[in-house]
């Protein structure tokens, strides 16, 4: 599987910002994120980018903040992972039968990636999805991440819009399921609820099970 290098520069405005966060924060990881890989794994879960003070900060996805929060409980909760999560990182959480990747590796400013910046992390997002064996689902946290995915297919944008809850074919035996990003702002706001959020990975079992 390709992974961007730590220095990667390919996106030379997330390179300076990362730059910038390194002499803020000399002990905080600072750099592209790894996805967290189960070659086995059916299904893999995409998210936007790293938090500047959470997976930029631990260096594993959904780690250290809000949204960590939210998404490690529900993956707990459906029986796709077991153990503690620490928003530190250091825990014994451990993934079942389930990936977790950005589509952009990258902590942005102000949490929004260029479309250049998404465009130059695509090539790690599809060998993301290519190196996983047995993969049956894709589950999209939000707008970025479902356009990423779609175009990793080659698919057009205008067949395959978002939606919560709305599922794609991407290829005859894997399957798409959008869900709003699980952020503070989301769950703050009421936009995305806990049982909005479960009614995703209930939909996503049921996949599985055919």
């Amino acid at each position: 599987m390709k992974e961007p290098s730590k220095n990667c520069s390919k996106c030379s405005r997330l390179k300076k910002f990362r730059d910038e966060n390194k002499k803020k924060h000399p002990l905080w990881f600072n750099a592209p994120v790894p996805s967290i890989f189960n070659i086995k794994s059916e299904v893999l879960i995409v998210g936007l980018a790293p938090g500047i003070t959470g997976a930029n900060r631990t260096g594993r996805p959904f780690t250290g903040d809000h949204a960590g929060l939210i998404l490690y409980k529900t993956l707990n909760k459906f029986g796709f992972s077991e153990g503690i999560y620490k928003e530190n990182g250091y825990d014994d959480l451990k993934l079942y039968n389930c990936s977790i990747t950005n589509a952009v590796r990258c902590v942005p400013p102000k949490n929004l990636p260029k479309p250049e910046e998404i465009k130059n992390c695509g090539i790690f997002l599809k060998s993301t999805i290519n190196s996983h064996r047995n993969l049956k689902l894709i589950i999209s946290l939000g707008l970025i991440s479902h356009k990423s995915i779609i175009s990793s297919f080659g698919l057009k944008q205008k067949d395959c819009k978002f939606s919560h809850g709305g599922k794609h074919l991407l290829t005859k035996n894997l399957t798409l399921i959008d869900s709003y990003h699980c952020s503070r702002y989301n769950t703050n706001t009421k936009r995305l609820t806990q049982k909005m959020f479960d009614d995703i990975f209930l939909e996503s079992k049921r996949i599985l099970a055919n």
